[in-house]
C-alpha cells in the first residue's frame, strides 16, 4: 500500500491481500511475485496462501478520502498492484465483501480495479447493472491475442470507465475491431496505458508497438498514458555496442536496435513526448 504511489497513472495503491497466480505471457516476470519472495512471502500459486491484513491498513483509504474531500479534488486508488481481486477463490470472498463496502464509504476516490481475469468479474462484483460512479475496471492486454480473449469481457461491463494496460506490451495490438465499429452491446474503451517489462530477464517492447497504440488513441480521442520503455531502450548511440541487439519491428518494417540499460535510464520519453493522457474523472 502506498500513499503517494511511485505507480505514474495512480495516486495511491490499496491491496486488499497479496498473492495471486499465473494466467498469461504478461505473468512471466511478476514483479509483484518477485516483491513478495524479497520481503519472505510465500503468496504465489493457485494453492499457497494469501496474506491478510488488519483493520489498520483498511482504514487508509478513509483517511485519503477524507484528504480527497478537504482539497476539493478526486484521487485515483490502483487496487490491487500485489494480487487480482477478480482470482477465483472463495477464501477471497471476506476481503472482497470488505472491498465493496470500503468504495461504498470513499466516493471521493475513484478506485481502478485491473484484472487478467474479466470472465468472472459479473459473478464476483455485487453491482451488476448498477457499477458505482467511482470504479474503473480494466484488463491487462500483452498483445493481440490476449486483446481479442479479454476486450470483449471488460467492455459488457458499465464500469464508470474501462482501461487497458497493455504492461508488457508484449506485441502489436490493433483495436479497431473495438473503437471503429458500432456495437450496441459493447461500452468504449476510455483509456490506454502501455509499458515495457522491468528487470533484467524482461523481454523488449518495440517502438512500433507502443507508436500504433498511441495513434490508434490519438484519432478515437483515447487518453494515452505512456508508463515507460522498461529495461529495454531502443538506441542509436551506445558505448557499449555488444549489448545492443537488433530486434525485427513488424509494424514500423525495420530491425531494430535495442539496449538493456534499466528502466531509470530508459525512462518514458516516446518521440520526445510524455505521454500522461487520463480520462475526465467523475
Amino acid at each position: 500500500m502506498a500513499k503517494n504511489s511511485s505507480i505514474e497513472w495512480t495516486d495511491h495503491t490499496f491491496n486488499p491481500w497479496w498473492g495471486c497466480a499465473k494466467v498469461s505471457p504478461a505473468c512471466r516476470h511478476c514483479y509483484a511475485e518477485a516483491w513478495a519472495k524479497r520481503v519472505g512471502q510465500d503468496v504465489w500459486g493457485g494453492t499457497a496462501a494469501r496474506r491478510f491484513f488488519g483493520e489498520e491498513h483498511w482504514k487508509e483509504p478513509i483517511k485519503w478520502n477524507e484528504e480527497a474531500n478537504q482539497e476539493g479534488k478526486r484521487r485515483r486508488v490502483f487496487c490491487a498492484s500485489m494480487a487480482d481481486v477478480f482470482e477465483d477463490r472463495r477464501d477471497l470472498n471476506p476481503e472482497r465483501e470488505k472491498l465493496w463496502g470500503l468504495i461504498a464509504e470513499t466516493s471521493s476516490l475513484d478506485w481502478l480495479l485491473l484484472t487478467k481475469r474479466p470472465g468472472g468479474v459479473g459473478e464476483i462484483v455485487p453491482w451488476k447493472n448498477d457499477w458505482p460512479k467511482n470504479v474503473w475496471l480494466g484488463t491487462t492486454v500483452e498483445n493481440q491475442l490476449w486483446a481479442n480473449k479479454r476486450l470483449p469481457l471488460l467492455l459488457k461491463y458499465p464500469a464508470a470507465k474501462r482501461f487497458l494496460s497493455c504492461e508488457p506490451l508484449l506485441g502489436a495490438i490493433d483495436l479497431s475491431p473495438w473503437t471503429l465499429k458500432s456495437k450496441s452491446d459493447l461500452f468504449a474503451i476510455d483509456w490506454v496505458i502501455a509499458g515495457g517489462e522491468s528487470g533484467h530477464h524482461s523481454r523488449p517492447m518495440l517502438p512500433g508497438w507502443a507508436r500504433t497504440l498511441r495513434d490508434q488513441c490519438s484519432r478515437q480521442n483515447i487518453p494515452f498514458h505512456f508508463k515507460q520503455w522498461g529495461h529495454w531502450a531502443p538506441t542509436k548511440k551506445t558505448d557499449n555496442p555488444d549489448a545492443v541487439q537488433p530486434f525485427w519491428d513488424e509494424v514500423e518494417k525495420i530491425d531494430t536496435p535495442m539496449q538493456p540499460i534499466g528502466k531509470k535510464k530508459a525512462g518514458r520519453f516516446l518521440d520526445g513526448v510524455t505521454w500522461d493522457g487520463v480520462p475526465q474523472m467523475a
